[in-house]
């Protein structure tokens, strides 16, 4: 177990499909419990509270009247009533982990996790596994799919609902985020990027210098000042070979040996505040081998080791 985590772990599920172009995220929380999430958590030693889910429309009952937007009022409200529940558990001195779910939901979970932590006049870091940039913002997104956006609109930028959940913005300051993985930007998404501040790895960083130097110089800076960090995990930071069920897949990713180093130098620290998992899709799935490997990243994430 994780020293540090000696609370009581708060599981939310965010059933939520909306932000993507493929159907079949909605079920990656289902996912995840089929593979033993809460068991394995509690044979690690960790309490785990009564998991809840967080209640989100199927695309069929919904019309994306913005097209820019898609699905704006539904997962705005989703996101709204996400971002309370995070921030209560952490609130009640409980830690919580997100399932999900595209990942439109980090602007939820990431805007309860800092508005705990405004409460107290603190800042928090931001951890961002990804093989997109999730920058871009509703005026340049080539398909208007919000699962593109939560990066740019917690840190400031973009529609002026989604930054304002919980009522202030930026949610994160970009000295203290760092995207690790990326290796698929839109090209207007690439100026955004270079021009925010915040601490960008591409998959080059980490062919270059090895996985431990650069999860090492992404903790100094998501420490930086600030309370610790969430980790914002999104599934597809990791080689298709790996995780090959999501709907954003993207061949040259991180492998196996390397997402688990990174999340157990996560670990380490001690500093980790909270966690989410996005965009598995088990309908493009290979018999839930996805959520088990998936399954595994987020107990080394919470202190499981080898020895």
């Amino acid at each position: 177990m994780n020293a540090t985590v000696q609370k009581v772990i708060q599981i939310i599920g965010v059933p939520l499909d909306l932000g993507a172009s493929r159907r079949g995220t909605d079920m990656g929380p289902s996912a995840l419990r089929i593979a033993g999430l809460g068991t394995a958590l509690r044979d690690m030693g960790y309490e785990v509270a009564r998991e809840t889910d967080i209640p989100a429309p199927a695309m069929e009952t919904g019309t994306p009247e913005d097209l820019k937007a898609r699905f704006k009022p539904q997962i705005l409200e989703v996101c709204t009533e996400l971002a309370t529940q995070v921030k209560d558990t952490l609130d009640s001195g409980d830690f919580p982990i997100v399932v999900g779910g595209d990942h439109s939901i980090a602007m939820g979970t990431v805007s309860g996790v800092a508005s705990h932590f405004r409460q107290r006049n603190e800042k928090v870091g931001l951890l961002w596994f990804d093989a997109h940039g999730d920058m871009n913002i509703p005026e340049i997104s080539p398909s208007g799919n919000i699962h593109g956006m939560p990066l740019a609109h917690l840190l400031g930028n973009g529609d002026e609902d989604f930054k304002q959940i919980e009522g202030f913005s930026p949610k994160v300051q970009p000295s203290n985020v760092a995207l690790i993985g990326v290796r698929d930007i839109d090209a207007n998404e690439r100026n955004l990027i270079r021009e925010s501040g915040i601490h960008a790895y591409s998959m080059r960083d980490i062919d270059e210098r090895g996985m431990a130097a650069v999860i090492k110089e992404a903790l100094e800076y998501v420490n930086d000042g600030t309370a610790g960090f969430h980790i914002s995990f999104d599934v597809d930071g990791c080689d298709p070979s790996v995780i090959p069920g999501s709907g954003t897949l993207v061949p040259g990713g991180v492998n196996y040996r390397e997402a688990h180093l990174m999340l157990e130098y996560c670990a380490d620290d001690g500093r980790m505040t909270s966690l989410e998992v996005v965009e598995l899709n088990p309908f493009l799935d290979h018999g839930n081998v996805s959520a088990e490997r998936t399954l595994e990243l987020i107990l080394s994430a919470m202190g499981k080791s080898i020895l």
